[in-house]
Protein backbone atom coordinates (compact mmCIF):
# COMPACT_ATOMS: atom_id res chain seq x y z
CA UNK A 1 0.00 0.00 0.00
CA UNK A 2 1.23 3.50 -0.82
CA UNK A 3 1.34 6.13 1.91
CA UNK A 4 -0.89 9.16 1.47
CA UNK A 5 -0.40 12.68 2.73
CA UNK A 6 -2.99 15.29 3.55
CA UNK A 7 -2.86 18.98 4.27
CA UNK A 8 0.34 18.64 6.29
CA UNK A 9 2.57 16.06 4.56
CA UNK A 10 5.49 17.06 6.83
CA UNK A 11 3.64 15.63 9.85
CA UNK A 12 3.45 12.22 8.14
CA UNK A 13 7.12 12.31 7.28
CA UNK A 14 8.04 13.21 10.88
CA UNK A 15 5.84 10.43 12.16
CA UNK A 16 7.28 7.77 9.89
CA UNK A 17 10.92 8.74 10.40
CA UNK A 18 11.09 10.39 13.79
CA UNK A 19 14.25 8.50 14.63
CA UNK A 20 15.96 9.93 11.60
CA UNK A 21 14.94 13.47 12.23
CA UNK A 22 16.62 13.98 15.63
CA UNK A 23 19.31 16.58 15.14
CA UNK A 24 21.75 18.45 17.41
CA UNK A 25 21.46 22.16 18.02
CA UNK A 26 24.44 22.75 15.74
CA UNK A 27 22.77 20.90 12.87
CA UNK A 28 19.53 22.83 13.25
CA UNK A 29 21.30 26.01 12.31
CA UNK A 30 21.80 24.59 8.77
CA UNK A 31 19.39 26.17 6.26
CA UNK A 32 18.94 23.87 3.23
CA UNK A 33 17.68 25.32 -0.03
CA UNK A 34 16.96 24.27 -3.60
CA UNK A 35 19.74 24.99 -6.09
CA UNK A 36 17.46 25.12 -9.15
CA UNK A 37 13.82 24.61 -10.05
CA UNK A 38 12.55 21.24 -11.20
CA UNK A 39 12.29 21.16 -14.96
CA UNK A 40 8.99 20.06 -16.41
CA UNK A 41 9.39 16.85 -18.39
CA UNK A 42 7.53 15.59 -21.47
CA UNK A 43 7.91 11.89 -22.23
CA UNK A 44 6.28 9.62 -24.83
CA UNK A 45 4.26 6.78 -23.43
CA UNK A 46 6.35 3.69 -22.70
CA UNK A 47 9.60 5.59 -22.16
CA UNK A 48 11.41 6.54 -18.91
CA UNK A 49 10.90 9.86 -17.14
CA UNK A 50 13.47 11.52 -14.87
CA UNK A 51 12.65 14.40 -12.51
CA UNK A 52 15.67 16.00 -10.79
CA UNK A 53 15.75 17.86 -7.46
CA UNK A 54 19.00 19.53 -6.34
CA UNK A 55 19.41 20.70 -2.70
CA UNK A 56 22.28 22.60 -1.05
CA UNK A 57 23.27 22.48 2.63
CA UNK A 58 20.87 19.69 3.47
CA UNK A 59 22.61 18.79 6.73
CA UNK A 60 20.63 16.15 8.59
CA UNK A 61 17.34 17.06 6.93
CA UNK A 62 15.66 14.62 4.61
CA UNK A 63 14.33 14.89 1.04
CA UNK A 64 11.15 13.19 -0.15
CA UNK A 65 9.36 12.83 -3.50
CA UNK A 66 5.57 12.89 -3.54
CA UNK A 67 2.82 12.57 -6.15
CA UNK A 68 0.66 15.64 -5.64
CA UNK A 69 -2.66 14.70 -7.23
CA UNK A 70 -2.86 11.25 -5.61
CA UNK A 71 -1.25 12.38 -2.31
CA UNK A 72 1.22 9.49 -2.51
CA UNK A 73 4.67 9.41 -0.85
CA UNK A 74 7.04 7.91 -3.39
CA UNK A 75 10.52 8.14 -1.81
CA UNK A 76 12.27 9.44 1.32
CA UNK A 77 15.97 10.15 1.06
CA UNK A 78 17.35 7.14 -0.86
CA UNK A 79 14.50 4.76 0.06
CA UNK A 80 11.52 3.90 -2.19
CA UNK A 81 8.31 4.00 -0.16
CA UNK A 82 5.74 3.25 -2.86
CA UNK A 83 5.18 -0.33 -3.96
CA UNK A 84 5.10 0.76 -7.59
CA UNK A 85 7.97 -1.28 -9.04
CA UNK A 86 8.42 1.24 -11.87
CA UNK A 87 9.60 3.97 -9.44
CA UNK A 88 13.26 4.33 -8.42
CA UNK A 89 15.40 6.97 -6.67
CA UNK A 90 18.98 7.90 -7.53
CA UNK A 91 20.88 9.81 -4.81
CA UNK A 92 24.12 11.48 -5.86
CA UNK A 93 26.62 13.44 -3.70
CA UNK A 94 23.95 14.02 -1.02
CA UNK A 95 22.54 16.91 -3.04
CA UNK A 96 20.86 15.46 -6.13
CA UNK A 97 17.75 13.30 -5.99
CA UNK A 98 16.50 11.91 -9.29
CA UNK A 99 13.06 10.37 -9.38
CA UNK A 100 12.92 7.79 -12.20
CA UNK A 101 9.71 6.27 -13.52
CA UNK A 102 10.06 3.49 -16.08
CA UNK A 103 7.54 2.39 -18.71
CA UNK A 104 5.58 5.63 -18.48
CA UNK A 105 1.79 5.38 -18.62
CA UNK A 106 -0.81 8.05 -19.25
CA UNK A 107 -1.83 7.74 -15.60
CA UNK A 108 1.64 9.01 -14.58
CA UNK A 109 0.85 12.45 -15.99
CA UNK A 110 0.70 15.13 -13.29
CA UNK A 111 2.57 17.22 -10.66
CA UNK A 112 5.43 15.80 -8.59
CA UNK A 113 6.78 17.47 -5.41
CA UNK A 114 10.31 17.47 -4.01
CA UNK A 115 10.08 18.26 -0.27
CA UNK A 116 12.58 19.10 2.51
CA UNK A 117 11.38 18.39 6.04
CA UNK A 118 12.33 21.78 7.46
CA UNK A 119 10.00 23.76 9.68
CA UNK A 120 8.23 25.25 7.86
CA UNK A 121 8.47 22.65 5.06
CA UNK A 122 10.20 23.64 1.83
CA UNK A 123 9.08 22.20 -1.49
CA UNK A 124 9.03 22.69 -5.22
CA UNK A 125 7.11 20.96 -7.99
CA UNK A 126 7.65 19.78 -11.55
CA UNK A 127 5.14 18.59 -14.10
CA UNK A 128 5.39 15.30 -15.93
CA UNK A 129 3.52 15.32 -19.24
CA UNK A 130 2.95 12.07 -21.09
CA UNK A 131 2.41 12.35 -24.85
CA UNK A 132 0.69 9.60 -26.79
CA UNK A 133 0.93 9.07 -30.57
CA UNK A 134 -2.37 9.17 -32.44
CA UNK A 135 -4.49 6.08 -32.85
CA UNK A 136 -7.51 5.89 -35.16
CA UNK A 137 -10.53 4.23 -33.59
CA UNK A 138 -12.40 1.57 -35.52
CA UNK A 139 -15.64 3.08 -34.27
CA UNK A 140 -17.06 5.58 -35.16
CA UNK A 141 -14.57 5.87 -38.06
CA UNK A 142 -16.20 5.10 -41.41
CA UNK A 143 -15.56 1.88 -43.26
CA UNK A 144 -15.67 1.36 -47.03
CA UNK A 145 -18.87 2.86 -48.41
CA UNK A 146 -21.08 2.05 -51.40
CA UNK A 147 -23.58 4.75 -52.45
CA UNK A 148 -25.68 5.67 -55.46
CA UNK A 149 -24.59 8.54 -57.66
CA UNK A 150 -26.29 11.80 -56.65
CA UNK A 151 -26.60 11.02 -52.94
CA UNK A 152 -24.84 12.83 -50.07
CA UNK A 153 -21.95 11.15 -48.26
CA UNK A 154 -20.34 11.91 -44.89
CA UNK A 155 -17.02 10.29 -44.00
CA UNK A 156 -16.08 10.15 -40.30
CA UNK A 157 -12.74 9.66 -38.59
CA UNK A 158 -12.13 9.45 -34.82
CA UNK A 159 -8.68 9.33 -33.22
CA UNK A 160 -7.19 9.39 -29.73
CA UNK A 161 -3.82 10.68 -28.60
CA UNK A 162 -2.18 13.36 -26.52
CA UNK A 163 -2.14 16.14 -27.58
CA UNK A 164 -5.48 15.74 -29.34
CA UNK A 165 -4.75 14.69 -32.94
CA UNK A 166 -5.60 16.79 -35.99
CA UNK A 167 -7.58 14.94 -38.67
CA UNK A 168 -6.77 15.58 -42.35
CA UNK A 169 -8.50 14.06 -45.38
CA UNK A 170 -6.71 13.42 -48.67
CA UNK A 171 -7.34 11.38 -51.78
CA UNK A 172 -4.98 8.45 -52.06
CA UNK A 173 -4.06 9.19 -55.65
CA UNK A 174 -3.40 12.89 -54.96
CA UNK A 175 -6.46 14.09 -56.88
CA UNK A 176 -8.01 17.38 -55.82
CA UNK A 177 -11.09 17.58 -53.62
CA UNK A 178 -13.91 19.84 -54.76
CA UNK A 179 -15.49 21.87 -51.96
CA UNK A 180 -19.20 22.83 -51.95
CA UNK A 181 -18.34 26.32 -53.22
CA UNK A 182 -16.50 24.88 -56.20
CA UNK A 183 -12.95 25.49 -54.95
CA UNK A 184 -10.49 22.64 -55.40
CA UNK A 185 -8.08 21.72 -52.61
CA UNK A 186 -5.70 18.84 -51.94
CA UNK A 187 -6.75 18.28 -48.31
CA UNK A 188 -9.57 18.97 -45.89
CA UNK A 189 -9.29 19.17 -42.09
CA UNK A 190 -11.90 17.96 -39.64
CA UNK A 191 -13.20 14.73 -38.13
CA UNK A 192 -16.05 14.65 -40.66
CA UNK A 193 -15.94 15.17 -44.40
CA UNK A 194 -19.16 15.64 -46.39
CA UNK A 195 -19.54 15.34 -50.16
CA UNK A 196 -22.82 16.61 -51.56
CA UNK A 197 -24.34 14.90 -54.59
CA UNK A 198 -21.49 12.51 -55.26
CA UNK A 199 -20.68 11.49 -58.80
CA UNK A 200 -18.37 8.97 -60.40
CA UNK A 201 -15.44 11.40 -60.26
CA UNK A 202 -15.55 11.14 -56.45
CA UNK A 203 -15.02 7.39 -56.58
CA UNK A 204 -11.75 6.17 -55.09
CA UNK A 205 -9.77 5.80 -51.88
CA UNK A 206 -9.70 8.52 -49.23
CA UNK A 207 -7.15 8.73 -46.43
CA UNK A 208 -8.03 9.82 -42.90
CA UNK A 209 -4.69 11.03 -41.48
CA UNK A 210 -4.27 11.63 -37.73
CA UNK A 211 -1.25 13.54 -36.41
CA UNK A 212 -0.35 15.35 -33.17
CA UNK A 213 3.38 15.88 -33.44
CA UNK A 214 4.17 12.60 -31.70
CA UNK A 215 5.41 10.01 -34.17
CA UNK A 216 4.19 8.00 -35.85
CA UNK A 217 1.41 9.68 -37.83
CA UNK A 218 -1.30 7.15 -38.66
CA UNK A 219 -3.88 6.88 -41.41
CA UNK A 220 -6.85 4.78 -42.44
CA UNK A 221 -7.91 4.07 -46.00
CA UNK A 222 -11.62 4.41 -46.75
CA UNK A 223 -12.87 3.33 -50.17
CA UNK A 224 -15.80 5.28 -51.61
CA UNK A 225 -17.62 3.31 -54.31
CA UNK A 226 -20.22 5.04 -56.49
CA UNK A 227 -22.88 2.94 -58.23
CA UNK A 228 -24.47 4.22 -61.43
CA UNK A 229 -26.15 2.70 -64.50
CA UNK A 230 -24.27 2.39 -67.80
CA UNK A 231 -23.72 5.32 -70.16
CA UNK A 232 -22.33 5.08 -73.70
CA UNK A 233 -20.64 7.66 -75.92
CA UNK A 234 -20.28 7.09 -79.68
CA UNK A 235 -17.77 9.39 -81.30
CA UNK A 236 -18.50 8.48 -84.93
CA UNK A 237 -22.03 7.28 -85.58
CA UNK A 238 -21.43 7.00 -89.33
CA UNK A 239 -18.37 5.12 -90.59
CA UNK A 240 -17.57 4.53 -94.26
CA UNK A 241 -15.44 1.73 -95.67
CA UNK A 242 -14.49 0.09 -98.95
CA UNK A 243 -15.10 -3.58 -99.51
CA UNK A 244 -12.02 -5.51 -98.46
CA UNK A 245 -10.88 -2.79 -96.09
CA UNK A 246 -10.17 -3.37 -92.42
CA UNK A 247 -12.26 -1.09 -90.23
CA UNK A 248 -12.64 -0.55 -86.46
CA UNK A 249 -15.80 0.63 -84.73
CA UNK A 250 -15.47 2.20 -81.29
CA UNK A 251 -17.71 3.09 -78.31
CA UNK A 252 -16.90 4.36 -74.83
CA UNK A 253 -18.84 3.07 -71.84
CA UNK A 254 -18.99 4.02 -68.15
CA UNK A 255 -20.74 1.96 -65.47
CA UNK A 256 -20.36 0.66 -61.94
CA UNK A 257 -20.73 -2.10 -60.93
CA UNK A 258 -18.73 -3.06 -63.98
CA UNK A 259 -20.91 -3.72 -66.98
CA UNK A 260 -21.22 -6.58 -69.41
CA UNK A 261 -20.28 -5.25 -72.84
CA UNK A 262 -20.94 -6.76 -76.27
CA UNK A 263 -21.82 -5.90 -79.89
CA UNK A 264 -25.02 -6.76 -81.81
CA UNK A 265 -26.19 -6.41 -85.40
CA UNK A 266 -29.41 -4.81 -86.71
CA UNK A 267 -31.63 -7.78 -85.87
CA UNK A 268 -30.22 -8.14 -82.36
CA UNK A 269 -27.88 -11.07 -83.02
CA UNK A 270 -24.67 -10.86 -80.98
CA UNK A 271 -21.53 -10.33 -83.04
CA UNK A 272 -19.43 -13.47 -82.54
CA UNK A 273 -15.81 -13.39 -81.51
CA UNK A 274 -13.44 -14.95 -83.98
CA UNK A 275 -13.27 -15.15 -87.72
CA UNK A 276 -13.34 -11.73 -89.30
CA UNK A 277 -14.67 -10.02 -86.15
CA UNK A 278 -12.31 -9.01 -83.33
CA UNK A 279 -14.13 -7.40 -80.35
CA UNK A 280 -11.75 -5.87 -77.82
CA UNK A 281 -12.46 -4.34 -74.38
CA UNK A 282 -10.02 -1.87 -72.78
CA UNK A 283 -10.98 -1.66 -69.10
CA UNK A 284 -9.91 1.14 -66.73
CA UNK A 285 -11.80 1.36 -63.41
CA UNK A 286 -15.39 2.19 -64.35
CA UNK A 287 -14.50 3.14 -67.95
CA UNK A 288 -14.51 0.72 -70.87
CA UNK A 289 -13.46 1.33 -74.47
CA UNK A 290 -15.28 -1.08 -76.79
CA UNK A 291 -13.68 -1.78 -80.16
CA UNK A 292 -14.95 -4.01 -82.95
CA UNK A 293 -12.50 -4.68 -85.78
CA UNK A 294 -13.70 -6.17 -89.05
CA UNK A 295 -10.71 -7.65 -90.86
CA UNK A 296 -12.05 -7.52 -94.40
CA UNK A 297 -15.35 -5.73 -94.95
CA UNK A 298 -17.76 -7.48 -97.30
CA UNK A 299 -21.15 -6.40 -98.62
CA UNK A 300 -22.97 -8.32 -95.89
CA UNK A 301 -21.07 -6.42 -93.19
CA UNK A 302 -22.56 -3.04 -94.05
CA UNK A 303 -25.40 -1.88 -91.80
CA UNK A 304 -25.95 -0.93 -88.17
CA UNK A 305 -23.97 -2.16 -85.17
CA UNK A 306 -24.92 -1.65 -81.54
CA UNK A 307 -22.49 -1.47 -78.63
CA UNK A 308 -24.37 -2.65 -75.53
CA UNK A 309 -23.54 -2.16 -71.83
CA UNK A 310 -25.50 -3.75 -68.95
CA UNK A 311 -25.15 -3.88 -65.18
CA UNK A 312 -27.47 -4.46 -62.22
CA UNK A 313 -28.72 -0.85 -62.38
CA UNK A 314 -29.71 -0.75 -66.02
CA UNK A 315 -28.56 -1.04 -69.62
CA UNK A 316 -27.98 1.19 -72.63
CA UNK A 317 -26.61 1.00 -76.15
CA UNK A 318 -25.15 3.12 -78.92
CA UNK A 319 -25.54 2.69 -82.68
CA UNK A 320 -22.90 2.96 -85.40
CA UNK A 321 -23.84 2.67 -89.07
CA UNK A 322 -21.23 1.18 -91.37
CA UNK A 323 -21.83 2.21 -94.99
CA UNK A 324 -20.08 1.46 -98.26
CA UNK A 325 -17.85 4.02 -99.97
CA UNK A 326 -18.23 3.75 -103.77
CA UNK A 327 -14.87 2.81 -105.30
CA UNK A 328 -14.98 5.61 -107.95
CA UNK A 329 -15.05 8.32 -105.25
CA UNK A 330 -11.45 7.47 -104.36
CA UNK A 331 -10.23 6.26 -107.81
CA UNK A 332 -6.80 7.20 -109.08
CA UNK A 333 -7.32 6.61 -112.81
CA UNK A 334 -6.03 3.03 -112.58
CA UNK A 335 -8.05 -0.05 -113.35
CA UNK A 336 -7.77 -1.32 -109.78
CA UNK A 337 -9.46 0.40 -106.88
CA UNK A 338 -6.96 1.23 -104.16
CA UNK A 339 -7.73 1.71 -100.51
CA UNK A 340 -8.12 5.28 -99.40
CA UNK A 341 -5.10 6.58 -97.59
CA UNK A 342 -6.24 9.59 -95.66
CA UNK A 343 -6.02 11.21 -92.29
CA UNK A 344 -8.75 10.40 -89.83
CA UNK A 345 -9.81 13.60 -88.09
CA UNK A 346 -10.89 12.64 -84.61
CA UNK A 347 -11.86 15.09 -81.94
CA UNK A 348 -10.56 15.00 -78.41
CA UNK A 349 -10.63 17.54 -75.58
CA UNK A 350 -8.21 19.79 -77.42
CA UNK A 351 -9.68 19.59 -80.94
CA UNK A 352 -8.24 17.45 -83.74
CA UNK A 353 -5.55 14.87 -83.30
CA UNK A 354 -2.37 14.71 -85.40
CA UNK A 355 -2.80 14.98 -89.16
CA UNK A 356 -0.44 12.01 -89.50
CA UNK A 357 -2.22 8.88 -88.32
CA UNK A 358 -2.43 5.16 -89.00
CA UNK A 359 -5.13 3.82 -91.31
CA UNK A 360 -5.23 0.05 -91.70
CA UNK A 361 -1.64 -0.22 -90.48
CA UNK A 362 -0.28 2.43 -92.88
CA UNK A 363 1.06 5.77 -91.71
CA UNK A 364 -0.42 8.47 -93.93
CA UNK A 365 -0.12 12.21 -94.03
CA UNK A 366 -2.44 15.09 -94.68
CA UNK A 367 -1.98 15.23 -98.47
CA UNK A 368 -4.63 12.65 -99.30
CA UNK A 369 -8.38 12.23 -98.94
CA UNK A 370 -9.69 13.04 -95.47
CA UNK A 371 -12.34 10.77 -93.97
CA UNK A 372 -14.16 12.90 -91.42
CA UNK A 373 -16.37 12.04 -88.47
CA UNK A 374 -19.47 12.76 -90.58
CA UNK A 375 -18.00 10.60 -93.36
CA UNK A 376 -17.95 13.39 -95.97
CA UNK A 377 -15.15 12.97 -98.47
CA UNK A 378 -12.93 16.03 -98.73
CA UNK A 379 -11.51 16.65 -102.14
CA UNK A 380 -9.79 19.86 -101.17
CA UNK A 381 -6.41 18.33 -100.35
CA UNK A 382 -3.34 19.00 -102.47
CA UNK A 383 -3.01 15.47 -103.90
CA UNK A 384 -6.61 15.44 -105.13
CA UNK A 385 -6.20 18.92 -106.62
CA UNK A 386 -3.08 17.84 -108.51
CA UNK A 387 -4.86 14.78 -109.87
CA UNK A 388 -7.88 16.87 -110.94
CA UNK A 389 -5.76 19.46 -112.80
CA UNK A 390 -3.75 16.68 -114.46
CA UNK A 391 -6.90 15.10 -115.90
CA UNK A 392 -8.28 18.55 -116.83
CA UNK A 393 -5.04 19.37 -118.68
CA UNK A 394 -5.14 16.12 -120.66
CA UNK A 395 -8.75 16.78 -121.60
CA UNK A 396 -7.96 20.29 -122.88
CA UNK A 397 -5.01 19.04 -124.97
CA UNK A 398 -7.09 16.25 -126.47
CA UNK A 399 -9.91 18.66 -127.34
CA UNK A 400 -7.46 21.06 -128.99
CA UNK A 401 -6.01 18.30 -131.19
CA UNK A 402 -9.49 17.21 -132.29
CA UNK A 403 -10.49 20.77 -133.15
CA UNK A 404 -7.32 21.31 -135.19
CA UNK A 405 -7.94 18.05 -137.11
CA UNK A 406 -11.50 19.15 -137.99
CA UNK A 407 -10.26 22.54 -139.26
CA UNK A 408 -7.77 20.81 -141.57
CA UNK A 409 -10.56 18.73 -143.03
Amino acid sequence: MDFKFGVAPLVILLYLHSSLLRTTSSEVTVDPKFSMPINNVTVPIGREAILTCVVQDLGSYKVAWLRVDTQTILTIQNHVITKNHRVAIVWAEKKTWQLKIKDIKESDRGWYMCQINTDPMKSQMGYLDVVVPPDILDYPTSTDMVVREGSNVTLKCAATGSPTPTITWRREGGESITLPGGAEVLSVEGSTFTISRVNRLHMGAYLCIASNGVPPTVSKRIMLIIHFPPMIWVQNQLVGALEGQKITLECQSEAYPKSINYWTREKGEIVPQGGKFEPVLLDNAYKVVMKLSIKSVSQSDFGSYKCVAKNSLGDTDGTIKLYAIPPHTVGSGESQVSRPRGKVLRKDGNGLLDANTIVDGVVVDGDDIALRGNNDVNYGSSASSKQFFHIFHLSVVSLTIICCHIDQL
